[in-house]
């Protein structure tokens, strides 16, 4: 497929994207004199995987934060279009408590939500399932230094889980592994993502990897450098599972390769 095809092809599937569910709209962010985002618009529809690609430091983490509520706006707004909609987030590093459990670091979302309570069985059980969703359900009682690196990730992951949410924010989760590990663990976002098996419909992942943005995601948010803009929005309607030496998102991966280069 050439990349006039390409374009056409992109420009076609724009028209049958699903109805936004996350708004970004004229957003600015700043802290201080330092403007991280400026002049940002871009939806996220229900049940798709967008990922947020840029270089480093231009805005990607803080955009995701700013998702979830965790950083304040300058100007503009986000809206969620669902007032009931549960939000997970998952952060670059695992953040295991050294001194509890794999089942207990787990649970720690339920005990805050509890106040420090009891959890109750239904609780208990809803763990240990996302335990075994992310295959480790022989390791409940491990702590997190006899868990592997990966391994740990996939406690982020089943943590983020537990309070079941609608759509998932992802701030380059797998970033710091192995290649090979990294891409067991894309298999299986993956997997999880479209088993039905929870109430997981969207996802929103920050990467730095052309390759996994593409291969990943249905659609990939282009940025600029500090503060972060919006270079292009692109459709990546290609069948799953997918890999980088594939025509097609090879093609789409040498034009994103060309857009962070000239938007720096």
């Amino acid at each position: 497929m050439n990349a006039i095809t390409l374009a056409t092809r992109l420009e076609a599937t724009t028209l049958s994207r699903p109805e936004p569910l996350v708004s970004i709209e004229n957003l600015q962010v700043r802290f201080d004199d330092v403007v991280a985002i400026e002049n940002l618009n871009f939806t996220v529809g229900r049940g798709e995987f967008v990922s947020l690609l840029g270089p480093s430091g231009c805005g990607k983490s803080t955009l995701l934060k700013a998702i979830a509520r965790l950083v304040p706006l300058a100007s503009g707004k986000i809206v969620l279009r669902d007032p009931n909609l549960r939000v997970g987030f998952m952060f670059q590093k695992p953040l295991l408590l050294p001194w509890r459990t794999t089942l207990d670091n787990v649970l720690l979302p339920v005990e805050i939500q509890l106040g420090g309570n009891v959890v109750d069985p239904t609780d208990q059980s809803r763990a240990r399932r996302m335990l075994n969703m992310v295959q480790l359900g022989d390791f409940i009682d491990a702590y997190p230094h006899q868990l592997s690196g990966g391994m740990q990730q996939r406690v982020a992951l089943a943590r983020a889980l537990i309070g079941n949410p609608d759509v998932l924010l992802l701030d380059e989760p797998f970033g710091a592994l192995d290649e090979f590990t990294r891409d067991v663990l894309n298999e299986e976002l993956i997997r999880i993502w479209q088993s039905g098996d929870t109430r997981l419909h969207t996802i929103i992942m920050v990467t730095h990897s052309i390759p996994e943005a593409v291969t990943m995601s249905d659609r990939v948010i282009v940025l600029t450098g500090r503060p972060a803009r919006l270079i292009e929005d692109i459709d990546v309607h290609c069948s799953r599972p997918r890999t980088p030496e594939e025509s097609e998102p090879g093609l789409i991966i040498k034009r994103i390769r060309a857009m962070v280069r000239g938007g720096r």
